[in-house]
């Protein structure tokens, strides 16, 4: 039940939140805002493949 609901919610997270890695982004010059959604991302894709 937790791996399926982590599987939709990366699915979601790829169609509504930005993709840095392909923006180049430098983690150095990212904003908090964009630091909370790397780590969120993160977050959520390592529980996802559990």
């Amino acid at each position: 039940m937790k791996k399926k609901f982590f599987k939709v919610l990366s699915k979601l997270n790829k169609k509504i939140l930005p993709s840095y890695t392909k923006k180049q982004l430098d983690l150095r010059k990212a904003s908090k805002v964009q630091m909370a959604i790397i780590g969120w991302k993160s977050w959520v894709t390592r529980n996802s493949l559990d």
